[in-house]
C-alpha cells in the first residue's frame, strides 16, 4: 500500500482486498447451519388453488378436483389416507352432485405426493334456507402422520364446498 498517499490503491492491492473479503465471507458462511425444512410430515386437503373452502354455482355441470397433498420426506411404503364426506340437508346425491372418486381411502404409493378427490356437480337450484355444503374431512392414515397443516388449528384438515344459486 502506498504509505505516502493513502487514498491511492493499486490494482494489485484492490485484488488482495477483494480476495481477503471473499475468504472471510466463505469462512463465516461455512459456520451457518442449513435449514432442512420442517420435520413434521403431514397430509392436507384443499382446492387446486390451495383454498380450504370454495363455492360451486348451482347452474353448472362440471367435475371439480380437490387435492389431498402429502408433505413428507420420500416414503418407502404406501400411505393410506382415510376421509369422510358429510353432506348438508340441502344437497342430494344424483341431483346436486355425484362422487366420481369412490370409497373413503386414498393410497399414496412411494413417490406420489398428490391424490385427487373428484366430484361431479350437477345443475340444480338449491334451497338457500338449507345447509348446501359438502365437507370432506381427512380422518386418519396408516403411518400416524399429522392431519392438516402442523399446529394446533390443523388447518386444511377439512375442505368445505358450498353450492349456491
Amino acid at each position: 500500500m502506498n504509505v505516502c498517499n493513502p487514498t491511492k490503491i493499486t490494482t494489485k492491492e484492490m485484488k488482495n482486498i477483494w480476495l481477503l473479503g471473499l475468504v472471510v465471507a466463505l469462512m463465516t458462511a461455512c459456520n451457518k447451519e442449513e435449514f432442512s425444512g420442517y420435520d413434521t410430515p403431514f397430509v392436507r386437503i384443499s382446492t387446486e388453488t390451495g383454498a380450504s373452502s370454495t363455492t360451486v354455482l348451482s347452474n353448472v355441470r362440471n367435475i371439480n378436483t380437490y387435492v389431498v397433498t402429502l408433505s413428507s420426506h420420500p416414503l418407502t411404503t404406501p400411505l393410506l389416507v382415510n376421509y369422510e364426506i358429510k353432506v348438508g340437508n340441502g344437497l342430494q346425491a344424483g341431483v346436486d352432485y355425484e362422487l366420481v372418486t369412490t370409497g373413503n381411502t386414498l393410497t399414496f404409493e412411494p413417490g406420489v405426493y398428490d391424490m385427487p378427490i373428484r366430484i361431479k356437480w350437477l345443475p340444480h337450484t338449491v334451497d338457500a334456507q338449507k345447509d348446501n355444503t359438502l365437507t370432506i374431512t381427512l380422518t386418519g392414515n396408516n403411518q400416524n402422520l399429522a392431519i392438516g397443516l402442523p399446529g394446533n388449528a390443523a388447518r386444511q384438515r377439512t375442505l368445505t364446498i358450498t353450492k349456491q344459486n
